[in-house]
């Protein structure tokens, strides 16, 4: 309970210190030039990354198959409800045990960062969602990398590779996975 306090206590200094740096506080840092924002994200945009991604990416103009790292990825769109899903199926949901679905909502919590693992129509799915104009290129790319990751590490460590607490091996691995897409992506 001391820590909750302590958090409580930190928490209530938050709005002083916000209100005077929105008043212009002579100590606060200048604001920082953003850079122009990407282009909203299109079905083409999208089209053309995924394919940057893998040349035999398979798609009809909204949803997509795709191999990352010998693992099949699915891309659905619903541009009208500004929408992308990437998504990875893991395991038929009647064959999870207790113990797993803990274990998935526990990385949903702190390592599974921006996918999680979803279950639908009976499958275990990892899965990205993002609104799809907002959308940003290396968003997507990392975030399919982490569906990738989560998948391929249901069982054992259930991270997406974004980021892992301790020391160890399995981070730089699945780190290299994301930096590998990042890169394939740097020139659209």
């Amino acid at each position: 309970m001391p820590r909750l306090r302590l958090l409580a206590a930190l928490l209530c200094l938050l709005p002083p210190a916000l209100a005077a740096q929105e008043q212009g506080a002579p100590d606060a840092p200048p604001a920082a030039e953003t850079p122009d924002p990407e282009p909203a994200m299109t079905l083409e945009r999208l089209d053309a990354i995924l394919r940057a991604l893998d040349p035999e990416a398979q798609g009809n103009g909204t949803a997509w198959q795709f191999a990352v790292g010998g693992v099949q990825v699915l891309v659905v769109t619903d541009a009208r409800a500004d929408r992308m899903r990437a998504m990875v199926p893991v395991a038929r949901s009647a064959d999870l045990t207790p113990a797993q679905m803990t274990r998935m909502m526990q990385a949903n919590f702190d390592s599974a960062l921006d996918a999680r693992y979803a279950i639908g129509n009976e499958v275990l799915w990892s899965a990205y969602i993002h609104p799809l104009a907002a959308l940003e290129k290396d968003q997507l790319i990392s975030g399919i990398g982490q569906v990738v990751n989560l998948a391929q590490s249901f069982g054992t460590l259930y991270s997406s590779g974004g980021l892992l607490y301790g020391g160890g091996d399995s981070g730089a691995l699945q780190r290299a996975l994301i930096e590998e897409l990042l890169k394939k992506g740097e020139e659209i």
